[in-house]
Protein backbone atom coordinates (compact mmCIF):
# COMPACT_ATOMS: atom_id res chain seq x y z
CA UNK A 1 0.00 0.00 0.00
CA UNK A 2 2.81 2.40 0.92
CA UNK A 3 4.77 1.70 -2.27
CA UNK A 4 1.64 2.09 -4.39
CA UNK A 5 0.79 5.39 -2.70
CA UNK A 6 4.31 6.70 -3.31
CA UNK A 7 4.16 5.64 -6.96
CA UNK A 8 0.82 7.39 -7.50
CA UNK A 9 2.11 10.50 -5.74
CA UNK A 10 5.30 10.70 -7.83
CA UNK A 11 3.44 10.11 -11.11
CA UNK A 12 0.96 12.91 -10.37
CA UNK A 13 3.72 15.33 -9.33
CA UNK A 14 5.78 14.51 -12.43
CA UNK A 15 2.70 15.20 -14.57
CA UNK A 16 2.55 18.66 -12.95
CA UNK A 17 -0.92 18.06 -11.53
CA UNK A 18 -1.71 20.89 -9.05
CA UNK A 19 -0.76 19.93 -5.52
CA UNK A 20 -4.24 20.13 -4.02
CA UNK A 21 -5.61 17.93 -6.81
CA UNK A 22 -2.70 15.49 -6.38
CA UNK A 23 -3.43 15.07 -2.68
CA UNK A 24 -7.15 14.62 -3.26
CA UNK A 25 -6.66 12.09 -6.06
CA UNK A 26 -4.22 10.13 -3.89
CA UNK A 27 -6.70 10.11 -1.00
CA UNK A 28 -9.51 8.88 -3.25
CA UNK A 29 -7.21 6.23 -4.76
CA UNK A 30 -6.27 4.86 -1.34
CA UNK A 31 -9.90 4.96 -0.26
CA UNK A 32 -11.00 3.04 -3.34
CA UNK A 33 -8.42 0.26 -3.20
CA UNK A 34 -7.21 -0.03 0.40
CA UNK A 35 -9.91 1.24 2.76
CA UNK A 36 -12.19 -1.34 4.45
CA UNK A 37 -15.14 1.04 4.13
CA UNK A 38 -16.01 3.97 1.79
CA UNK A 39 -14.40 7.04 3.32
CA UNK A 40 -15.61 9.24 0.46
CA UNK A 41 -18.97 9.41 2.22
CA UNK A 42 -17.28 11.42 4.98
CA UNK A 43 -15.48 13.78 2.60
CA UNK A 44 -17.89 16.68 3.09
CA UNK A 45 -17.64 16.58 6.89
CA UNK A 46 -13.84 16.26 6.80
CA UNK A 47 -13.35 19.13 4.35
CA UNK A 48 -15.70 21.34 6.32
CA UNK A 49 -13.93 20.60 9.61
CA UNK A 50 -10.63 21.43 7.91
CA UNK A 51 -11.80 24.80 6.67
CA UNK A 52 -13.90 26.24 9.50
CA UNK A 53 -11.13 26.55 12.10
CA UNK A 54 -10.75 30.05 13.55
CA UNK A 55 -6.99 29.45 13.67
CA UNK A 56 -6.77 29.32 9.85
CA UNK A 57 -8.10 32.86 9.55
CA UNK A 58 -4.60 33.91 10.64
CA UNK A 59 -3.19 32.74 7.29
CA UNK A 60 -4.88 35.29 4.98
CA UNK A 61 -4.35 38.00 7.60
CA UNK A 62 -0.59 37.41 7.82
CA UNK A 63 -0.40 37.22 4.03
CA UNK A 64 -2.26 40.54 3.79
CA UNK A 65 0.12 42.08 6.33
CA UNK A 66 3.10 41.06 4.21
CA UNK A 67 1.42 42.30 1.03
CA UNK A 68 0.82 45.73 2.57
CA UNK A 69 4.46 46.03 3.59
CA UNK A 70 5.61 44.99 0.12
CA UNK A 71 3.23 47.28 -1.80
CA UNK A 72 3.87 50.36 0.34
CA UNK A 73 7.68 50.13 0.11
CA UNK A 74 8.25 50.18 3.86
CA UNK A 75 11.01 47.58 3.44
CA UNK A 76 13.10 49.96 1.31
CA UNK A 77 13.68 52.34 4.20
CA UNK A 78 14.44 49.41 6.50
CA UNK A 79 17.13 48.20 4.10
CA UNK A 80 18.78 51.60 3.83
CA UNK A 81 18.94 51.95 7.60
CA UNK A 82 20.46 48.51 8.22
CA UNK A 83 22.90 48.98 5.33
CA UNK A 84 24.30 52.08 7.01
CA UNK A 85 25.05 50.09 10.16
CA UNK A 86 26.36 46.82 8.67
CA UNK A 87 27.98 47.51 5.31
CA UNK A 88 31.43 48.15 6.86
CA UNK A 89 31.74 44.43 7.74
CA UNK A 90 33.59 42.01 5.41
CA UNK A 91 30.98 41.28 2.76
CA UNK A 92 29.37 44.72 2.95
CA UNK A 93 25.81 44.63 1.68
CA UNK A 94 25.52 40.86 2.20
CA UNK A 95 24.87 41.58 5.87
CA UNK A 96 22.28 44.22 5.07
CA UNK A 97 20.48 41.61 2.91
CA UNK A 98 20.39 39.12 5.78
CA UNK A 99 19.56 41.64 8.52
CA UNK A 100 16.73 43.20 6.52
CA UNK A 101 15.34 39.74 5.72
CA UNK A 102 15.48 38.90 9.44
CA UNK A 103 13.57 42.02 10.42
CA UNK A 104 11.08 41.73 7.57
CA UNK A 105 10.50 38.06 8.48
CA UNK A 106 9.24 39.22 11.85
CA UNK A 107 6.16 40.67 10.16
CA UNK A 108 5.63 38.92 6.80
CA UNK A 109 5.44 35.21 7.70
CA UNK A 110 6.32 34.28 4.11
CA UNK A 111 9.69 33.36 2.63
CA UNK A 112 8.66 34.26 -0.92
CA UNK A 113 7.45 37.73 0.11
CA UNK A 114 10.64 38.30 2.08
CA UNK A 115 12.96 37.20 -0.74
CA UNK A 116 11.05 39.21 -3.35
CA UNK A 117 11.00 42.36 -1.23
CA UNK A 118 14.69 42.26 -0.27
CA UNK A 119 15.65 41.36 -3.83
CA UNK A 120 13.77 44.30 -5.28
CA UNK A 121 15.52 46.70 -2.92
CA UNK A 122 19.02 45.17 -2.83
CA UNK A 123 19.83 43.80 -6.29
CA UNK A 124 20.02 47.18 -8.12
CA UNK A 125 22.35 48.53 -5.44
CA UNK A 126 24.52 45.40 -5.55
CA UNK A 127 24.86 45.73 -9.33
CA UNK A 128 25.80 49.40 -9.10
CA UNK A 129 28.55 48.67 -6.56
CA UNK A 130 29.93 45.68 -8.48
CA UNK A 131 29.18 42.91 -6.00
CA UNK A 132 29.83 39.28 -6.91
CA UNK A 133 26.41 38.22 -8.25
CA UNK A 134 26.62 34.68 -6.88
CA UNK A 135 27.02 35.19 -3.15
CA UNK A 136 24.99 38.41 -3.27
CA UNK A 137 21.90 36.75 -4.76
CA UNK A 138 22.48 33.65 -2.65
CA UNK A 139 22.36 35.75 0.51
CA UNK A 140 18.99 37.19 -0.54
CA UNK A 141 17.53 33.76 -1.30
CA UNK A 142 18.83 32.35 1.99
CA UNK A 143 17.76 35.39 4.00
CA UNK A 144 14.27 35.01 2.59
CA UNK A 145 13.96 31.54 4.12
CA UNK A 146 13.95 33.15 7.57
CA UNK A 147 10.39 34.24 6.79
CA UNK A 148 9.06 30.80 7.72
CA UNK A 149 11.15 30.37 10.89
CA UNK A 150 11.01 33.71 12.69
CA UNK A 151 7.47 34.30 13.99
CA UNK A 152 4.88 34.95 12.78
CA UNK A 153 5.19 32.06 10.30
CA UNK A 154 2.48 30.72 8.03
CA UNK A 155 4.26 27.35 7.81
CA UNK A 156 4.37 27.04 11.60
CA UNK A 157 0.62 27.70 11.66
CA UNK A 158 0.09 24.92 9.12
CA UNK A 159 2.30 22.53 11.11
CA UNK A 160 0.50 23.38 14.35
CA UNK A 161 -2.90 22.93 12.73
CA UNK A 162 -2.05 19.55 11.20
CA UNK A 163 -0.39 18.18 14.35
CA UNK A 164 -2.59 19.92 16.95
CA UNK A 165 0.49 21.59 18.45
CA UNK A 166 0.23 24.95 20.23
CA UNK A 167 0.84 27.79 17.76
CA UNK A 168 2.04 30.24 20.44
CA UNK A 169 4.52 27.59 21.67
CA UNK A 170 5.79 27.10 18.11
CA UNK A 171 6.12 30.85 17.58
CA UNK A 172 8.14 31.22 20.77
CA UNK A 173 10.26 28.18 19.88
CA UNK A 174 11.10 29.57 16.42
CA UNK A 175 12.44 32.91 17.61
CA UNK A 176 15.83 31.86 19.05
CA UNK A 177 16.71 29.35 16.27
CA UNK A 178 15.70 31.92 13.65
CA UNK A 179 17.95 34.58 15.13
CA UNK A 180 20.78 32.08 15.58
CA UNK A 181 20.47 31.00 11.94
CA UNK A 182 20.57 34.65 10.85
CA UNK A 183 23.72 35.04 12.94
CA UNK A 184 25.25 32.01 11.24
CA UNK A 185 24.46 33.55 7.86
CA UNK A 186 26.20 36.79 8.85
CA UNK A 187 29.22 34.99 10.33
CA UNK A 188 29.52 32.63 7.37
CA UNK A 189 29.28 35.48 4.86
CA UNK A 190 31.98 37.45 6.69
CA UNK A 191 34.33 34.44 6.86
CA UNK A 192 33.82 33.65 3.17
CA UNK A 193 34.62 37.24 2.21
CA UNK A 194 37.67 37.32 4.48
CA UNK A 195 38.89 34.12 2.83
CA UNK A 196 38.12 35.36 -0.69
CA UNK A 197 37.34 39.10 -0.86
CA UNK A 198 36.18 38.84 -4.48
CA UNK A 199 33.05 37.00 -3.25
CA UNK A 200 31.78 40.21 -1.68
CA UNK A 201 32.11 43.79 -2.79
CA UNK A 202 33.24 47.20 -1.62
CA UNK A 203 32.39 48.22 1.92
CA UNK A 204 30.58 51.52 2.29
CA UNK A 205 30.91 53.91 5.20
CA UNK A 206 28.30 56.23 6.68
CA UNK A 207 28.49 58.97 9.24
CA UNK A 208 27.09 58.41 12.70
CA UNK A 209 24.56 61.11 12.01
CA UNK A 210 23.22 59.23 8.95
CA UNK A 211 23.04 56.01 10.95
CA UNK A 212 21.15 57.54 13.85
CA UNK A 213 18.76 59.51 11.62
CA UNK A 214 18.12 56.36 9.60
CA UNK A 215 16.92 54.47 12.67
CA UNK A 216 13.51 56.05 12.18
CA UNK A 217 13.07 53.71 9.19
CA UNK A 218 13.18 50.71 11.54
CA UNK A 219 10.29 51.98 13.62
CA UNK A 220 7.41 50.70 11.39
CA UNK A 221 8.64 47.10 11.22
CA UNK A 222 9.65 46.98 14.90
CA UNK A 223 6.29 48.43 15.88
CA UNK A 224 4.42 45.78 13.91
CA UNK A 225 6.61 43.05 15.40
CA UNK A 226 5.79 44.34 18.86
CA UNK A 227 2.07 44.42 18.09
CA UNK A 228 1.85 40.97 16.49
CA UNK A 229 4.34 38.83 18.36
CA UNK A 230 4.22 40.81 21.61
CA UNK A 231 0.46 40.39 21.93
CA UNK A 232 0.81 36.63 21.40
CA UNK A 233 3.67 36.19 23.87
CA UNK A 234 1.91 38.33 26.47
CA UNK A 235 -1.22 36.19 26.18
CA UNK A 236 -3.37 39.14 25.13
CA UNK A 237 -4.30 37.74 21.71
CA UNK A 238 -4.51 34.51 19.77
CA UNK A 239 -2.45 34.25 16.56
CA UNK A 240 -5.55 35.13 14.54
CA UNK A 241 -6.36 38.17 16.67
CA UNK A 242 -2.71 39.25 16.59
CA UNK A 243 -2.68 38.98 12.79
CA UNK A 244 -5.72 41.25 12.55
CA UNK A 245 -4.04 43.76 14.87
CA UNK A 246 -0.98 43.62 12.64
CA UNK A 247 -3.03 44.39 9.52
CA UNK A 248 -4.70 47.35 11.22
CA UNK A 249 -1.32 48.58 12.43
CA UNK A 250 0.22 48.25 8.95
CA UNK A 251 -2.65 50.21 7.40
CA UNK A 252 -2.32 52.98 9.99
CA UNK A 253 1.46 53.18 9.56
CA UNK A 254 1.20 53.21 5.75
CA UNK A 255 -1.48 55.91 5.93
CA UNK A 256 0.62 57.98 8.30
CA UNK A 257 3.62 57.70 5.95
CA UNK A 258 1.50 58.77 2.99
CA UNK A 259 2.02 55.46 1.18
CA UNK A 260 -1.52 54.07 1.31
CA UNK A 261 -3.82 54.34 -1.69
CA UNK A 262 -6.77 52.48 -3.15
CA UNK A 263 -4.56 50.86 -5.78
CA UNK A 264 -2.21 49.56 -3.05
CA UNK A 265 -5.16 48.13 -1.12
CA UNK A 266 -6.63 46.45 -4.21
CA UNK A 267 -3.27 44.95 -5.23
CA UNK A 268 -2.66 43.71 -1.68
CA UNK A 269 -6.11 42.10 -1.48
CA UNK A 270 -5.72 40.44 -4.89
CA UNK A 271 -2.33 39.01 -3.93
CA UNK A 272 -3.75 37.81 -0.62
CA UNK A 273 -6.68 36.05 -2.28
CA UNK A 274 -4.47 34.23 -4.78
CA UNK A 275 -2.04 32.98 -2.15
CA UNK A 276 -4.74 32.12 0.39
CA UNK A 277 -6.75 30.17 -2.18
CA UNK A 278 -3.73 28.03 -3.03
CA UNK A 279 -2.82 27.37 0.62
CA UNK A 280 -6.37 26.59 1.76
CA UNK A 281 -7.02 24.15 -1.08
CA UNK A 282 -3.81 22.31 -0.17
CA UNK A 283 -4.71 22.25 3.53
CA UNK A 284 -8.21 20.92 2.89
CA UNK A 285 -6.96 18.21 0.54
CA UNK A 286 -4.20 17.22 2.96
CA UNK A 287 -6.68 17.03 5.82
CA UNK A 288 -8.77 14.51 3.88
CA UNK A 289 -5.60 12.59 2.95
CA UNK A 290 -4.63 12.50 6.65
CA UNK A 291 -8.07 11.07 7.43
CA UNK A 292 -7.66 8.36 4.79
CA UNK A 293 -4.11 7.50 5.88
CA UNK A 294 -5.23 7.08 9.48
CA UNK A 295 -8.19 4.93 8.43
CA UNK A 296 -6.11 2.66 6.19
CA UNK A 297 -3.48 2.14 8.92
CA UNK A 298 -0.38 3.37 7.06
CA UNK A 299 0.89 5.36 10.03
CA UNK A 300 0.30 2.46 12.41
CA UNK A 301 2.14 0.04 10.13
CA UNK A 302 5.12 2.38 9.74
CA UNK A 303 5.38 2.75 13.51
CA UNK A 304 5.25 -1.02 13.88
CA UNK A 305 7.92 -1.49 11.19
CA UNK A 306 10.31 0.96 12.85
CA UNK A 307 9.75 -0.63 16.25
CA UNK A 308 10.51 -4.07 14.83
CA UNK A 309 13.55 -2.84 12.87
CA UNK A 310 15.17 -1.55 16.06
CA UNK A 311 16.79 1.47 14.43
CA UNK A 312 16.66 3.52 17.60
CA UNK A 313 15.38 7.11 17.99
CA UNK A 314 18.39 8.99 16.61
CA UNK A 315 19.04 6.72 13.66
CA UNK A 316 15.37 7.01 12.73
CA UNK A 317 15.61 10.79 13.11
CA UNK A 318 18.68 10.82 10.85
CA UNK A 319 16.81 8.82 8.20
CA UNK A 320 13.90 11.28 8.39
CA UNK A 321 16.26 14.26 8.04
CA UNK A 322 17.91 12.68 4.99
CA UNK A 323 14.46 11.97 3.54
CA UNK A 324 13.46 15.63 3.87
CA UNK A 325 16.71 16.81 2.31
CA UNK A 326 16.24 14.50 -0.69
CA UNK A 327 12.53 15.24 -1.13
CA UNK A 328 13.26 18.95 -0.82
CA UNK A 329 15.12 18.77 -4.13
CA UNK A 330 11.94 17.77 -5.95
CA UNK A 331 8.82 18.84 -4.01
CA UNK A 332 7.58 22.36 -3.25
CA UNK A 333 7.87 23.19 0.45
CA UNK A 334 4.23 23.51 1.54
CA UNK A 335 3.39 20.37 -0.41
CA UNK A 336 6.30 18.56 1.23
CA UNK A 337 4.97 19.54 4.65
CA UNK A 338 1.38 18.46 4.18
CA UNK A 339 2.34 15.22 2.43
CA UNK A 340 4.79 14.05 5.08
CA UNK A 341 3.57 15.49 8.40
CA UNK A 342 0.69 12.99 8.87
CA UNK A 343 3.12 10.08 8.54
CA UNK A 344 6.32 11.42 10.08
CA UNK A 345 5.06 13.32 13.15
CA UNK A 346 3.37 10.32 14.86
CA UNK A 347 6.61 8.37 14.40
CA UNK A 348 8.66 11.19 15.92
CA UNK A 349 6.32 11.52 18.90
CA UNK A 350 6.30 7.75 19.47
CA UNK A 351 10.11 7.87 19.66
CA UNK A 352 9.92 10.38 22.49
CA UNK A 353 10.84 13.59 20.65
CA UNK A 354 9.05 16.82 21.51
CA UNK A 355 6.55 17.87 18.78
CA UNK A 356 7.40 21.57 19.26
CA UNK A 357 11.12 20.87 18.84
CA UNK A 358 10.48 18.71 15.77
CA UNK A 359 8.31 21.44 14.28
CA UNK A 360 11.28 23.82 14.39
CA UNK A 361 13.65 21.19 12.96
CA UNK A 362 11.12 20.46 10.20
CA UNK A 363 10.82 24.15 9.33
CA UNK A 364 14.62 24.37 9.12
CA UNK A 365 14.66 21.47 6.64
CA UNK A 366 11.84 23.13 4.72
CA UNK A 367 13.91 26.33 4.64
CA UNK A 368 16.72 24.33 3.08
CA UNK A 369 14.36 23.04 0.39
CA UNK A 370 13.59 26.65 -0.57
CA UNK A 371 17.17 27.17 -1.81
CA UNK A 372 18.10 23.75 -3.21
CA UNK A 373 17.60 23.14 -6.94
CA UNK A 374 15.79 22.15 -9.05
CA UNK A 375 12.58 23.40 -7.38
CA UNK A 376 13.90 25.75 -4.69
CA UNK A 377 11.25 28.46 -4.87
CA UNK A 378 13.36 31.29 -3.45
CA UNK A 379 15.99 30.71 -6.16
CA UNK A 380 13.40 31.38 -8.86
CA UNK A 381 11.97 34.38 -6.97
CA UNK A 382 15.40 36.03 -6.72
CA UNK A 383 16.21 35.22 -10.35
CA UNK A 384 12.86 36.67 -11.38
CA UNK A 385 13.58 39.90 -9.52
CA UNK A 386 17.11 39.96 -10.95
CA UNK A 387 15.78 39.67 -14.55
CA UNK A 388 19.18 39.01 -16.12
CA UNK A 389 22.24 36.80 -15.71
CA UNK A 390 22.50 33.01 -15.50
CA UNK A 391 20.30 31.12 -13.06
CA UNK A 392 23.38 29.15 -12.00
CA UNK A 393 24.65 32.24 -10.19
CA UNK A 394 21.76 32.12 -7.72
CA UNK A 395 21.99 28.35 -7.25
CA UNK A 396 25.75 28.34 -6.63
CA UNK A 397 25.56 31.40 -4.39
CA UNK A 398 22.96 29.72 -2.16
CA UNK A 399 25.02 26.57 -1.55
CA UNK A 400 27.19 28.00 1.29
CA UNK A 401 24.00 28.91 3.12
CA UNK A 402 22.71 25.35 2.72
CA UNK A 403 25.86 24.26 4.57
CA UNK A 404 25.10 26.76 7.34
CA UNK A 405 21.57 25.34 7.63
CA UNK A 406 23.01 21.84 8.03
CA UNK A 407 25.18 23.16 10.87
CA UNK A 408 22.07 24.67 12.44
CA UNK A 409 20.22 21.34 12.11
CA UNK A 410 23.09 19.58 13.88
CA UNK A 411 22.97 22.17 16.67
CA UNK A 412 19.22 21.64 17.10
CA UNK A 413 19.67 17.88 17.38
CA UNK A 414 22.59 18.15 19.82
CA UNK A 415 21.07 20.98 21.86
CA UNK A 416 17.24 20.78 21.77
CA UNK A 417 17.06 23.59 24.35
CA UNK A 418 17.81 26.04 21.53
CA UNK A 419 14.19 25.55 20.48
CA UNK A 420 12.66 24.57 23.83
CA UNK A 421 14.22 27.11 26.21
CA UNK A 422 11.79 30.00 25.55
CA UNK A 423 8.65 27.81 25.47
CA UNK A 424 9.81 26.37 28.80
CA UNK A 425 9.95 29.84 30.32
CA UNK A 426 6.38 30.52 29.24
CA UNK A 427 5.18 27.16 30.54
Amino acid sequence: MILTALAVLLVLLLLSVPVAATLMVLALFLDQFFSPFPLINAMGDVLWSASDSFLLVAIPLFILLGEILVRTGIARGTYRSLESWLSWLPGGLLHANIATATLFSATSGSSVATAATIGTVAIPQGKDLGYNPRLFTGSIAAGGTLGIMIPPSINLIVYGFLTETSIPQLFVAGLLPGLLLAGLFVLGSALLCLWKPSLGGPSTHHSWRDRIVGLKNLVPVLTLFGIVVGSIYAGWATPTEAASLGVIGALIIALGMGKLSWSVIVEALEGTMRTTGMIMLIIMASYFLNFVLASTGITRELNHFLAEAGFGPYLTLLLIIVMYIVLGFFIETLSLMVITIPIVTPIIISLGFDPVWFGILLILLIEMALITPPVGLNLYVVQGVRKSGPFNDVMIGAMPYVGMMLIMALLLVLFPTIALYLPGLLG
